[in-house]
C-alpha cells in the first residue's frame, strides 16, 4: 500500500465522518473517490457506511473501473472514471444523498441555476458572486454505463466546465481538484439548493 494511496484514502475517509455529521449520507448511500498519482483511484468499496469508514473500507481500481484488489467498488463506480477521464484536472469526487440536493433534483428536472449567490464562490474557479451556473439534472438509471455515457456526452457539448450534477431523486455529484475543495463543493451546494428551495417556498 503507497502511502499516496493511504494520504488519499485517510482524506476520503474524513470526508465521510463530515458527510455523516451533516445527515448527507444516510444508511450507506454515497461514494466518495480520489485519483491517485499513477491515475489509479482510491475510491469507497462498495456498501460502506461513510461515517464510519476505515482504511479497510477504501479499495483501489484502475482508470477503467476495474478492481486492483479484488475487492467490490461502489455500482456506480463508472460515473467516478468518466468524470476523471474528463479532465486531468479532477482530483476527487464526491457522491453524498444530501436532502436538499435530492429534493431539488426532483422539483427541477430541467435542471438548478445558482445565481447572485455568496457562496457561488465556494466552487473551484468561481470568484464572484455575479456568475451564473447551471447544474443539469439527470434521470435515475440502473444502468451506470448508459448513464455515465449521457454525462459524458452533455458534458462534451457545454463550451463551459462544470462543478456538478444531480441524479434525479438520487444525489449529487460534484468534482475538484483536491477531497478538500470538492467536499467544501458538496457544503456550499447543499446550503445553495436549500436557500433556492425556501426562496420558492417549498421547504419549511
Amino acid at each position: 500500500m503507497s502511502n499516496d494511496f493511504e494520504l488519499r484514502a485517510a482524506e476520503l475517509i474524513a470526508a465521510g465522518k463530515r458527510a455523516d455529521e451533516r445527515g448527507w449520507v444516510p444508511a450507506t448511500s454515497g461514494n466518495f473517490s480520489a485519483r491517485l498519482q499513477d491515475q489509479s483511484i482510491a475510491i469507497t468499496v462498495s456498501g460502506r457506511h461513510k461515517g464510519r469508514l476505515q482504511m479497510q473500507d477504501i479499495m483501489q481500481i484502475d482508470a477503467a473501473g476495474v478492481s486492483m484488489d479484488h475487492r467490490k467498488p461502489s455500482a456506480e463506480t463508472l460515473l467516478h472514471t468518466q468524470l476523471y477521464a474528463s479532465s486531468g484536472s479532477t482530483g476527487a469526487v464526491l457522491h453524498p444523498h444530501s436532502p436538499a440536493a435530492t429534493l431539488i433534483s426532483m422539483r427541477h428536472p430541467e435542471g438548478v441555476t445558482l445565481q447572485d449567490l455568496e457562496l457561488l464562490k465556494a466552487l473551484e474557479g468561481i470568484h464572484t458572486h455575479e456568475a451564473v451556473i447551471h447544474i443539469p439534472v439527470f434521470a435515475n438509471d440502473q444502468n451506470i454505463e448508459r448513464l455515465a455515457s449521457k454525462v459524458a456526452a452533455h458534458m462534451d457539448q457545454r463550451p463551459m466546465p462544470m462543478h456538478a450534477y444531480l441524479i434525479a431523486g438520487h444525489g449529487l455529484y460534484t468534482w475538484a481538484s483536491t477531497v478538500e475543495i470538492a467536499l467544501r463543493q458538496v457544503e456550499a451546494l447543499e446550503a445553495m439548493f436549500e436557500l433556492t428551495l425556501r426562496l420558492e417556498g417549498k421547504t419549511p
